[in-house]
């Protein structure tokens, strides 16, 4: 099972960012697949927050247009939702432990230890998953 980062999630509808043509494919061919796509309500909550913000995007999706696309997203036969199970903070303690920090990667921290908790790859074009302990990352490439 794959598990989506919001940045792929940004980028597949971003027509002018650098990565768009890799995401949009990747992820149409995931959700069209036989394989199972993960999502999470941080990731998909991310990506509503980003693409209806006019700070970052010169053209900003409305609230209901980013709701509408992550809800059609959710509505692939391949797409599941998973949530933290009981030892999620444990992982989450696991796998900063090494690091020796928290801050910026605790976001990551939660993704990655979905990722570990549901048995996932995590695809992402943030290369900070590597620092993870027993995460596999994939990133979508043309």
């Amino acid at each position: 099972m794959k598990l989506v980062d919001a940045n792929v999630l940004l980028y597949a509808v971003n027509r002018d960012a650098p990565h768009h043509a890799s995401a949009r494919d990747w992820l149409d061919e995931a959700l069209s697949g036989g394989a199972r796509v993960a999502f999470c309500w941080v990731v998909l909550l991310a990506f509503l927050r980003l693409s209806t913000n006019e700070r970052i995007f010169d053209q900003p999706l409305s609230a209901s247009d980013a709701i509408a696309q992550a809800e059609d997203w959710l509505a692939q036969p391949a797409a599941v939702v998973v949530e933290p199970t009981a030892r999620h903070l444990g992982v989450v303690q696991q796998l900063l432990a090494p690091l020796k920090t928290g801050g910026n990667l605790v976001n990551d921290a939660h993704l990655a230890a979905l990722a570990v908790e549901h048995r996932c790859t995590v695809v992402s074009y943030d290369t900070d998953f590597l620092s993870f302990d027993g995460v596999k990352l994939e990133t979508p490439t043309i």
